[in-house]
């Protein structure tokens, strides 16, 4: 039966494209599991409006178009959807696209928010930089993408090891990246899950019809109210890992006969506890897309949508913190009047605008523009203190270990109280910090109302205005132009906020880290008394712009594709303070220099095909890219001082690929290499024995930094039969720093910049997640519209992340500047040898059903991540406060270091459920 509706039904294209002379594609589209037909599948062409069928047969035909190249998107209720290339090279051509089989998508509501990562799980420096690379990963259906996304990616694996700067987020032609440090806010559309499946990933260098990109690709999203189908959609999910409980309902009309199209979605998440102690989780989120088809060459679509998100964080710690109270200790929180209170939260809300202009300029070219707008605020909150005992519970002199740390004469009995204490409390004391401020009296008996404790928020205030126009156009049957204009202009506020004064009157606005006489945070309004919700301790605005244009031609023959592009970026910062702040009183108040940065990229790539199954492809790269807001300038918060030496980076990149494709086993083989020259990083940090100084709050900066990434990735994907599939990926690579960069360190009671000449840092390795990955799954689908699937895989080559201070001539220098005399070479090594983290071994499993009852579709998705428990070691960094040779070895020298790095473990058995009913 079924040999003789597949022969009836090219039997009946043959028919068709006999009867028609015009440009016209036509196919049979049918189920993978049962090879029947499916009917009123909708189909279109990406860049025009029509809407076209399947009819009973599943047979579908479109007429009219236009010679170039094109995309068919295929979309049909409880399938994946399918997009295929497709080129007219004529008038008048026929293109019989045959049996399209399409696959249930049993996968429908996995959610990458849940189950990957988020950047919680980073340290406040942000030097991760690995959060939702997955969402970035989602679309690729390539099984080693795949797994980089659902499965080794909840061990902080990345993609050839690049951070996710790299990559290029575009929401309607958008560049979603913050011009602060390069990377997408994923918050800024979480809980819309279902409203932004309909998204393009272009891996690496290879071209993107929207924007040049960078080395780690591009990913757009497209909300046009368009391309949504009719359906209204209810789900709700549970899990133990960021949120417990997730509520979410959409509808979209689909292009309506009146040429409007419309859809809105609504979402919570919510925990009172998260996977750590304390971690409440409270997030809502909104989404409206409005088009209206104007004629077939016009058509206007707005977008809108809030993700409003607060949430607790979550502590890394030492190893002995970790034994006393467990793998998910926080030592932010802590009870106040029997509720749980954080002490540090993350509040993002930054509501985004979008308009949008589709023109078909003719039927080889079409021009979309776009203009938006997003404001809103992110906020870290933390305790202050001012002459008063530090209020982390993790204090060093808090621990046992500080009791021990005279070996010769270690005081065991307030060890042991340290140790009880701890064991028994270890968290933030608020009523404790309330009574402090609200008892407190001189010598008169008059109450002192000026708080020593207090609750405050470093808040980003932004202002972002961009805009974008893209043309892409057949020039010949062959050849393809993309080009592109993009603008950014920002005006980003940035202060802290008075959250809570816990029980005072108000806070003296004065620096506790500045020296004596230097102490006003703003010499205009010296001792202010601050009170909550008032702004303190810095504000200043950074005025930001780029203006970006690329260009590429795609070049597409029978034998061999290729490709060339190029881009120019000109970016603008500068900064100007609100305050003139006691220590840097002539650097401070006032608008800094403008920093200008003009850059470019250029990139080709080419694809020979040796025969349809066998592809060799290869991209090469060169790309200037200008330094972040935050990598300009040395301590945006006190001064205008700008970074020594600074300058663009240059990134150098290449990879090749063989690529095998059959009927049932696909594979890709990639070697590729990246040398990134001239970058910058910096980071804070509270460090102590660095040239005299006893301890002082410092930020840390590298000039000239060179990294190298190079290795190989590895994809399989086997049918074993229509319904078992077997899945392999693996990476092998090599990220390591590739030269001795420059240090300079300011530090926040001294003007100057301090130059520590070069971290011997050369060949030590980056800490961005495992280097090494090995993953292998199989799936098994049911004819009956159920599925389950599991995966083993594991993750090595990861590296704790080095303090560069130690690494310096400084090191071996005690308080006056002077050599130390007793300096073992060896030992000196040991002591600076970077921790590699053992290997892990990680389970997942997933499964799925789905029903039809009636006109309703229902369904569920349930994944258990890690399902054997392990405890690994998946990020952590060294402590800098030891910054010479001398401290270091004493307290590595201890059985319990006082200031041993600091780490995350990964999670341990988390699950995620979600259920849904669709219309």
């Amino acid at each position: 039966m079924k040999i003789k509706f597949i022969t009836f039904s090219i039997f009946f294209c043959f028919m068709v494209s006999f009867m028609h002379a015009q440009s016209v594609i036509r196919g049979v589209i049918v189920d993978n599991e049962t090879d029947l037909p499916l009917k009123d599948v909708q189909l279109s062409v990406k860049g025009f409006t029509k809407i076209y069928t399947t009819n009973e047969q599943g047979v579908f035909e479109i007429d009219n178009l236009p010679i170039g190249n094109h995309m068919l998107i295929i979309n049909y209720e409880d399938y994946l959807n399918q997009n295929i290339p497709f080129a007219i090279k004529a008038d008048n051509e026929e293109l019989d696209f045959g049996i399209i089989v399409l696959e249930r998508n049993f996968e429908d509501d996995n959610d990458l928010s849940v189950i990957t990562l988020t950047e919680d799980d980073l340290d406040e420096n942000g030097s991760g930089g690995t959060e939702n690379i997955s969402g970035l990963l989602q679309s690729s259906r390539d099984a080693f993408l795949q797994a980089a996304a659902f499965n080794i990616g909840q061990a902080r694996f990345r993609v050839r090891g690049y951070d996710s700067n790299q990559g290029t987020i575009l929401i309607n032609g958008i560049s979603m990246n913050k011009l602060y440090d390069g990377r997408p806010q994923w918050n800024n559309w979480g809980g819309l899950n279902d409203v932004f499946r309909n998204q393009t990933y272009i891996n690496g260098l290879q071209p993107s019809s929207q924007i040049f990109g960078g080395v780690l690709g591009v990913s757009s999203f497209d909300t046009r109210a368009s391309s949504y189908r009719k359906q209204t959609k209810v789900s709700y999910s549970s899990s133990n890992s960021n949120y417990t409980g997730r509520v979410m309902a959409s509808y979209s009309s689909g292009l309506q006969s009146n040429g409007w199209a419309y859809a809105v979605l609504g979402s919570g998440r919510f925990a009172n506890e998260g996977y750590f102690e304390g971690s409440y989780y409270d997030a809502w989120s909104g989404f409206i897309a409005i088009e209206k088809k104007i004629s077939d060459k016009h058509s206007l679509n707005l977008t809108a949508f809030i993700a409003q998100n607060k949430r607790g964080k979550s502590s890394p710690n030492t190893q002995e913190v970790y034994d006393l109270k467990g793998y998910k200790y926080n030592s932010y929180w802590g009870k106040q009047a029997g509720d749980d209170r954080n002490s540090r939260y993350r509040d993002i809300n930054e509501p985004t605008f979008i308009l949008s202009h589709y023109w078909n300029l003719s039927d080889k070219a079409s021009l979309n523009t776009n203009v938006a707008y997003q404001f809103g605020h992110i906020a870290n909150s933390r305790l202050g203190f001012f002459n008063a005992p530090n209020p982390d519970p993790t204090y060093y002199k808090k621990l046992p270990s500080y009791f021990l740390r005279d070996e010769s004469n270690p005081d065991y009995a307030n060890a042991y109280l340290a140790y009880e204490n701890f064991r028994d409390y270890g968290q933030v004391t608020w009523e404790d910090y309330y009574d402090i401020n609200m008892n407190r009296y001189d010598v008169n008996g008059n109450r002192l109302e000026n708080s020593l404790y207090y609750q405050y928020e470093d808040r980003v205030e932004d202002n972002l205005f961009s805009a974008s126009s893209i043309l892409n156009a057949s020039l010949t049957n062959d050849i393809i132009l993309d080009a592109g204009v993009y603008y950014k202009n920002l005006t980003s506020n940035n202060f802290a906020k008075m959250v809570d004064l816990l029980g005072g009157s108000y806070f003296i606005d004065l620096d506790p880290f500045a020296d004596p006489g230097k102490m006003q945070n703003n010499l205009n309004d010296p001792n202010r008394k601050v009170y909550t919700d008032d702004e303190f301790l810095y504000s200043y605005d950074i005025n930001a712009s780029t203006l970006n244009t690329f260009a590429q031609l795609q070049f597409q023959y029978s034998k061999i594709d290729f490709n060339v592009s190029g881009s120019y970026t000109n970016t603008s910062y500068q900064r100007d303070g609100n305050y003139r702040n006691g220590t840097f009183a002539d650097n401070s108040f006032g608008k800094g220099e403008r920093q200008t940065f003009n850059d470019f990229g250029v990139k080709a790539g080419a694809t020979y095909k040796i025969t349809g199954r066998h592809l060799i492809l290869g991209n090469i790269g060169y790309i200037t890219q200008a330094p972040s807001i935050r990598n300009t300038f040395a301590n945006a918060r006190v001064n205008n001082t700008i970074i020594p030496n600074i300058d663009s980076e240059k990134i150098a990149t290449g990879d090749i690929s063989y690529y095998y494709r059959a009927p049932k086993f696909k594979g890709r083989i990639t070697g590729y290499y990246t040398k990134y020259q001239d970058g910058i990083e910096t980071s804070f940090f509270f460090a102590q024995g660095l040239r005299g100084d006893d301890s002082d709050f410092v930020s840390e900066m590298l000039t000239g930094v060179d990294r190298r990434h190079m290795g190989m990735e590895l994809s399989l994907e086997y049918d074993v039969t229509s319904t078992i599939k077997l899945k392999g990926a693996v990476a092998m690579g090599e990220y390591i720093y590739d030269n001795n960069p420059n240090l300079y360190l300011q530090s926040s009671s001294a003007e100057p910049l301090i130059s520590y000449g070069q971290t011997y840092i050369k060949d030590y390795k980056l800490s961005n997640g495992p280097q090494n990955a090995y993953s292998l799954g199989f799936e098994y689908r049911d004819p009956d519209y159920w599925w389950v699937g599991a995966n083993a895989n594991i993750v090595s080559n990861n590296y704790l992340d080095i303090a560069p201070v130690l690494r310096t001539e400084n090191f071996f220098l005690d308080s006056e500047g002077l050599p130390f005399n007793d300096i073992d070479e060896n030992l000196a090594k040991e002591l600076l040898r970077q921790e590699k983290f053992d290997s892990a071994f990680l389970v997942n499993l997933q499964g799925g059903k789905s029903w039809k009852v009636n006109q309703y579709y229902i369904g569920f998705f349930a994944s258990v991540n890690n399902v054997l428990g392990e405890l690994y070691k998946s990020g952590g960094f060294e402590q800098s406060r030891n910054a010479n040779y001398q401290r270091l070895k004493e307290d590595k020298g201890r059985q319990t270091p006082l200031f041993g790095p600091k780490y995350w473990y990964g999670y341990d058995t988390t699950y995620f459920l979600n259920v849904y009913v669709r219309l």
